[in-house]
């Protein structure tokens, strides 16, 4: 009996010993897009998406909730908003905050935080804080993305998604969405192939900010997935600027049969965006799309950086307004919705639309709108 009970107690010290000591959270070395070698906990269950479009990333995969903590972007309360991950996760306007936006992370906030962080992915790693600092001041690994887009530098987007998800445990979600975008994309390239579709323009694409009708994409990307013939592309077959001011007299010169408005140009205010200018200014009112109320709108292609599921939405949009016979069986608000179901969890296309005065996927007529400041819409 005594032998027992010495047992007993043994293993009940054993026990608790065993309970004392730390776990040891198995990891995994990485080379990450800024070419450096980081060691990170595997299948982390908290983590920060440090800079434009990261938290747009986590969401792709599933694990927003993993996010401890947010940016200023996401708890700065705007007149409008076209961000279709942090429409459909209106958490994130009441969760702490790690820093300022664009990578202006806080390493002071970030230690205060409960539960601590076990990994920081940060996009855009050149701008805000620097990656190795910030990872010397806070003992937590920062893994740089290289955020990419959907036009051509596409590899680096599939590439971030993929680290992303190799480091979460969400492979399989990450080949999903790529494979997604890639059937997108093949859709609309395939029922435009061989057809030959009239001019166009996109105006007052933002750009670090609301822009002008100046302010346009040469390889926008729904105009590449439609083989759209858009007369700002550079026509060497160079590869595209990601962003431009085109002349006012170039777009004059080239005189394109259609025009989409970017709707983010919305938040330039009164008399600096795009509506205004088409309609006040009496050199783009001789446009043949103007004279002829070809100008439709479209729903912003970078609000902190490339909305993708905005982008392939609007590649829909456009398609159907280019090529009607070719999108016949496509509902552009419809098919905009399961993009976005499929990529952040909800149908939004509505919530984006009254955020624009429900002018996306609309006809315009400049003259009959007029825009406050801040973006408010005065009257349509």
């Amino acid at each position: 009996m005594q032998r027992i009970v010495s047992l007993c107690i043994l293993s009940l010290l054993l026990f608790g010993c065993s309970q004392e000591q730390p776990q040891q959270t198995a990891t995994i070395t990485i080379t990450d897009m800024a070419g450096r070698t980081v060691e990170t906990p595997i299948h982390p269950e908290h983590v920060l998406a440090s800079g434009s479009g990261c938290l747009r990333y986590l969401t792709y995969l599933q694990a927003q909730n993993r996010a401890v903590a947010v940016d200023s972007a996401e708890t700065k309360i705007r007149l409008i908003d076209a961000r279709p991950y942090a429409m459909a996760n209106p958490q994130f306007r009441t969760m702490p905050l790690f820093g300022e936006f664009r990578g202006h992370d806080n390493p002071e906030l970030i230690a205060a935080l409960e539960p601590r962080p076990q990994v920081i992915f940060k996009t855009y790693g050149t701008m805000g804080h620097d990656p190795d600092e910030l990872q010397q001041k806070t003992g937590i690994p920062v893994v740089v993305l290289d955020y990419g887009d959907l036009g051509v530098r596409r590899e680096a987007m599939n590439n971030a998604l993929t680290l992303m998800g190799k480091i979460l445990g969400k492979e399989k979600r990450a080949e999903s969405v790529i494979a997604f975008m890639d059937a997108h994309i093949a859709n609309l390239k395939k029922r435009t192939a061989g057809l030959t579709g009239p001019t166009c323009y996109v105006g007052g694409i933002a750009f670090k900010g609301p822009h002008g009708f100046r302010s346009t994409e040469p390889g926008y990307p729904p105009f590449q997935f439609l083989n759209a013939r858009n007369v700002a592309a550079p026509q060497d077959n160079s590869v595209p600027l990601r962003h431009a001011d085109m002349a006012k007299e170039k777009i004059l010169e080239w005189n394109p049969e259609y025009l989409f408005v970017d709707l983010s140009t919305i938040r330039a205010g009164t008399e600096s965006n795009s509506l205004y200018e088409l309609h006040n200014d009496s050199a783009f009112r001789e446009l043949t799309a103007c004279r002829q109320g070809r100008i439709f709108g479209v729903l912003p292609y970078n609000w902190y950086t490339s909305n993708h599921g905005n982008t392939l939405a609007d590649a829909y949009f456009i398609g159907k307004t280019l090529y009607p016979t070719a999108f016949v069986d496509i509902e552009p608000a419809t098919k905009a919705d399961e993009i976005y179901t499929f990529l952040v969890g909800k149908p939004v296309f509505n919530d984006l639309s009254k955020a624009f005065g429900d002018l996306a996927f609309k006809r315009l007529d400049p003259s009959v709108i007029h825009i406050g400041e801040k973006g408010k819409i005065l009257d349509k």
